[in-house]
């Protein structure tokens, strides 16, 4: 087994005073492996990156052709959003066209993202809701496959119709059988594969529109549905937002708990897997976007770019202090 390597180094003046190791992985559309570095075969939970392998029984069930969703709406589905006012305006008219309400979502409270909500809801007394979750989105795409299938409302039981369909979408586009699942933080099933079988998914994705099958469409799909609405993805200030704009090229991202981030290069035909071994999200954004300069998708001198390739490091009299940089291995 391939020890994890280095992806993030972490600088206070001219001394590395620590780093992040983990996992990269960059697949081409036959799943073949472009470069790796770490462990290929590390078995990893992808958390809320897998969320477009989730919402493809949405698409191929008819269920979301059958309610007439919006790009929005599939957008929302793949979602990890902000909990702002343009994401929960959004999901509880979706709940609402479903004849539900903020009960019907399984994903718990969470309290919102969204500076300028949370404030508001503090001075109103307001407690978060359900629609405040970042999952939001992808509980409301469950909710619509449900009632599609006609199944019962537990839609996060692995037993579930709804689950059961979002094992056999993972399955298919890893290439592999999955070794199992761990609840997720919004209570659904997070099925779990190695870093080659997520970044080839990834890959899938990317070149879904050169197939005609069901499964490949509904791929297509959302991924354009991702890159036209990066702000419904995640949020203003978010990574995956900041990033898709910064693009030169089409691109689906999506940042996952515990140091995940993938990319779906739809111009490329290839896919990116990356995992920080310790969970740190900044590892992993840094990484990610190091992958994406990598391959001249992404330009290193953008404002935006540089604040997750490149941020300073602040201390609390605003002074730079250090600087998050990524391992010299991920640009060469």
């Amino acid at each position: 087994m391939t020890e994890a390597a280095v992806l993030t180094e972490i600088w206070r003046g001219p001394f590395m005073e620590s780093v992040h190791h983990g996992h990269a992985v960059i697949c081409d559309g036959s799943g073949d492996i472009v470069a790796a570095w770490g462990d290929p075969d590390a078995v990893v939970l992808p958390r809320s990156s897998a969320k477009m392998i989730q919402a493809l029984p949405l698409i191929t069930s008819g269920a979301a052709d059958a309610r007439g969703l919006s790009v929005e709406q599939l957008a929302l589905a793949c979602a990890s959003h902000q909990g702002a006012p343009e994401h929960v305006d959004r999901v509880n008219r979706w709940l609402a066209d479903l004849g539900l309400d903020d009960d019907a979502l399984l994903c718990g409270p969470q309290v919102s993202r969204d500076t300028e909500l949370k404030l508001a809801m503090i001075r109103a007394y307001e407690s978060p809701c359900r629609v405040h979750n970042n999952c939001s989105g992808k509980h409301a795409g469950f909710l619509t496959l449900a009632q599609h299938l006609g199944a019962g409302p537990d839609y996060v039981d692995p037993d579930h119709p709804v689950q059961r369909d979002c094992l056999d979408a993972f399955e298919t586009v890893t290439g592999r059988e999955s070794p199992g699942f761990g609840i997720d933080g919004c209570s659904a099933p997070n099925f779990a594969t190695t870093m080659h079988g997520m970044a080839r998914a990834m890959a899938w994705f990317a070149t879904a529109g050169e197939r005609s099958d069901s499964m490949s469409n509904a791929a297509a799909r959302l991924t354009e549905a991702m890159y036209a609405h990066p702000h419904l993805v995640a949020g203003e200030g978010r990574a995956c937002t900041r990033l898709m704009r910064a693009a030169k090229e089409p691109v689906a991202l999506k940042t996952g708990a515990e140091g995940y981030f993938i990319a779906i290069l739809p111009k490329r035909g290839m896919g990116i897997a990356v995992k920080a071994a310790d969970g740190a999200t900044r590892a992993a954004e840094c990484a990610i976007a190091a992958l994406l300069v990598r391959l001249d998708v992404l330009d290193a001198e953008h404002p935006d770019v540089i604040a997750f390739l490149n941020p300073p490091i602040r201390n609390w009299d605003g002074l730079e202090t250090g600087q998050i940089k990524p391992s010299p291995g991920l640009m060469a």
